[in-house]
């Protein structure tokens, strides 16, 4: 009887969405064929009023995601000087989430160090693990941007680029350049918003914490686990808001510069799709043969935590699956259980590869052009930001956020790639997990001990 009924709720929703979608395009039809223009509009309309039917009944912020970019993008072709208004409400959206960002990187990042940094524990399996990690995420970083460096998705969309208030002048020497990297003083790094000096001061404050005494490291450890616990949950909080800040965004952009943003979006996921597939074809397969990794009986194994991963948007909610389907394939549990849940914070190889994507986009949208080496300092950024936020679904746009701010790149266009972020977060999550059971095979290979256990 449950299931009878959950399938009618499913149909149910269904055919709201389908219907939605159905009124919508006859709206846009009658509009394109020069009906009356009170009928298209009441139309179109009607198509959003039963879109946010369908998003009511899942009782999910995806779809609401999705209506709420529909929504903004009607009511700013519909009524442009009410639209052009509204966007207070995606400014406040950007302060809360400027306001997670330091403390969640600086946690998440101690953490992830000091958490899995005592190499003497780990020995070789962490070294090789975080050499591999590192090499392939950086592999993802250079598709990415080769990907939207040849599509230029953003280019056309003419944003004004505007720096953040307060922020500190942009190095532009060799030596300036390295010099800013490192900390003259924490609280001023996070007033600057300055993350890559925020990365710095974590990433040595958790080698100094993972070489310090069991007794010593407890206590600051559980801190860190706790405040990143509370950033993640505070990251939640304010996703509620999401959906009304992606709307406001949308109503802004089309309302100031028309409908024609869609056809950048449906460029930024096709160059992120197939940039996807790319890293597959080219970066993984290759490393699946040069550590003469069965391909399909890999496949077969990860198949079933890769769809939760699609299905969910959520690398957390695949792991138990990811680690079982692994061992199963012959990867000794030792391994399986330092290289999965390490990967999650240092091999985000769909995230990175994203990143790299949505960042030069947001460049090219503020009509700013980045030189070869600009670009490798944000990729860096990019890398080392990015660690340990695989279990939050839409915690990239914390990371992206952060990095245009650094970079003084403008918010705007971030968030019009919310608007779509659901759709590219599927992908890219599928990635991460992949690469992650990807991972430890190469590692039980490179061990020698790959299908030695039973």
């Amino acid at each position: 009887m449950l299931r009878a009924m959950a399938q009618g709720m499913a149909k149910g929703e269904m055919l709201a969405a389908v219907a939605g979608a159905v009124v919508l395009g006859a709206g846009v039809v009658m509009g394109a064929m020069h009906a009356p223009h009170a009928a298209a509009l009441g139309v179109r309309w009607l198509g959003v009023v039963l879109l946010m039917v369908f998003a009511w009944r899942r009782k999910s912020l995806t779809p609401w995601i999705f209506v709420a970019m529909v929504a903004g993008a009607e009511l700013g072709f519909d009524a442009p000087h009410v639209a052009v208004q509204l966007k207070v409400l995606s400014d406040i959206f950007l302060r809360l989430i400027q306001a997670i960002v330091a403390p969640l990187i600086l946690a998440t990042l101690i953490v992830g160090i000091a958490g899995h940094g005592d190499l003497k524990g780990v020995g070789r399996i962490a070294l090789k693990a975080l050499v591999y990690f590192e090499v392939v995420t950086t592999l993802a970083l250079v598709v990415g941007l080769v990907a939207i460096n040849l599509s230029k998705a953003g280019v056309g969309l003419a944003m004004t680029a505007a720096a953040p208030m307060g922020a500190a002048p942009v190095a532009t020497r060799w030596d300036e350049v390295l010099l800013h990297v490192f900390p003259e003083n924490l609280a001023k790094s996070i007033a600057e918003g300055q993350v890559l000096q925020v990365v710095v001061f974590a990433l040595l404050f958790g080698i100094a914490l993972a070489t310090v005494s069991e007794a010593k490291r407890a206590p600051v450890l559980r801190l860190c686990e706790s405040l990143s616990a509370v950033m993640f949950r505070f990251t939640n909080v304010v996703m509620y808001f999401a959906p009304v800040a992606v709307g406001a965004a949308m109503a802004y952009t089309v309302g100031n510069m028309g409908l024609g943003v869609l056809v950048h979006l449906a460029k930024l996921l096709a160059t992120l799709y197939g940039a996807l597939v790319v890293f597959g074809v080219c970066v993984l397969l290759p490393v699946a043969v040069l550590f003469r990794i069965p391909v399909r009986r890999f496949l077969r194994a990860v198949a079933e935590p890769a769809t939760i991963a699609f299905a969910t948007s959520n690398s957390t909610a695949a792991l138990p699956s990811a680690m079982e389907r692994m061992e199963m394939l012959g990867v000794p549990r030792r391994i399986v259980a330092f290289v999965i849940p390490a990967g999650y914070s240092f091999n985000l190889d769909g995230s990175t590869l994203y990143l790299a994507v949505a960042s030069i986009f947001v460049a090219q949208a503020a009509g700013m052009h980045l030189t070869v080496a600009q670009q490798v300092v944000m990729m860096l950024t990019l890398m080392l930001t990015s660690k340990g936020v695989a279990g939050v679904p839409r915690a990239m746009l914390v990371v992206l956020l952060a990095t245009a701010s650094s970079f003084h790149l403008p918010m705007e266009p971030v968030f019009v790639i919310l608007g779509i972020d659901a759709l590219m977060d599927m992908a890219r999550t599928t990635v991460n997990v992949v690469g992650n059971c990807m991972a430890s095979v190469v590692v039980a290979k490179w061990e020698g001990e790959f299908g030695k256990q039973e």
